[in-house]
């Protein structure tokens, strides 16, 4: 199983790439563990080298992980840590993955019972090496969690599976609470920012999906700030997506996780995050998540409550 090294062409639009002219962060983007928070964060590690198990908040390198291990959850990231791409933002590894673990939802299923998780949250790598993109594995993986512990609510952070419908029809069939998959920017700003197989329009294609044909499932997206886009281009984007149903809706923070990926264009202050929090909810979405350190999973089942 190898991997690579990010290594991206330059850019178009507002978004580039490279260490030079870096912006310093400020005070609103540092925190620290509470002490009280280690024994939790090391119960969660333990259990997850016990169980072969990877997560979004290690491999993409999320601010939040001291704080989501010290309250004894996390969210898990399926059929391996190594990703076929490459988007320009995302510090998960890109490379050739390995066969898909057929005992991995059994491990996932029993560590979400040893955590005690009322709400689990599951991602995964683009898996575009085989055939079906992974949907039937990610399903399994739900549908594992609904056998060993039928309370837990299970949200699905997706892949777009390339926007296969039969696909986005099996991960329906496993019955998420919750389906969530990312827009990640605006829609100018995807070719720069994401894999050239990632497109803005089939990002919403996908939430279509679930909305006429498992209406049932609350929509969830994600959209980064930070990255060069206007207030209009973010308007947009928000009533895209209530066009398409979504529900749920989390705004970020961009940070640059290694010298080889974008540059942040700009730190979003706490004000202006409210700000567009307002907006949102004044458009219809049900819940919002807007804060420079929020990410697609922070809280989810505090959010997936409201």
């Amino acid at each position: 199983m190898t991997g690579t090294s990010h290594r991206f062409s330059s850019p178009q639009n507002s978004a580039s790439t490279g260490a030079s002219s870096a912006l310093r962060k400020p005070d609103w983007l540092k925190r620290s563990l509470p002490i009280a928070a280690q024994a939790g964060f090391d119960e969660v590690q333990k259990l997850l080298d016990r169980s072969q198990l990877s997560t979004v908040c290690h491999s993409a390198r999320c601010p939040n992980q001291s704080e989501c291990w010290g309250c004894r959850t996390a969210t898990f990231l399926l059929m391996g840590p190594i990703c076929t791409r490459a988007c320009r933002f995302c510090h998960v590894t890109t490379g050739q993955p390995a066969p898909l673990d057929s005992d991995e939802p059994n491990r996932l299923a029993r560590a979400v019972r040893d955590l005690g998780l009322r709400h689990a949250v599951l991602t995964s790598v683009d898996r575009d090496d085989v055939p079906d993109g992974g949907a039937e594995h990610f399903a399994r993986c739900i549908e594992a969690i609904h056998d060993t512990t039928p309370e837990t609510t299970v949200e699905a952070l997706i892949p777009d599976f390339g926007g296969d419908a039969a696909a986005l029809d099996r991960i329906a069939s496993s019955r998420p609470t919750i389906l969530g998959h990312n827009v990640e920017t605006v829609e100018r700003l995807t070719p720069a920012v994401r894999d050239r197989r990632a497109t803005y329009r089939i990002s919403l294609d996908v939430l279509a999906h679930f909305r006429r044909f498992a209406p049932s499932i609350r929509t969830k997206s994600s959209l980064m700030l930070g990255l060069g886009e206007t207030n209009t281009e973010i308007a947009a984007c928000f009533d895209d997506l209530r066009a398409v149903g979504t529900s749920i809706l989390t705004l970020g923070q961009y940070l640059q996780p290694s010298p080889f990926h974008l540059k942040v264009e700009r730190f979003v202050p706490p004000d202006e995050f409210e700000r567009l929090k307002a907006e949102a909810l004044e458009l219809g979405f049900d819940a919002v998540a807007a804060g420079p350190l929020v990410r697609s999973s922070y809280r989810a089942g505090e959010l997936a409550a409201e």
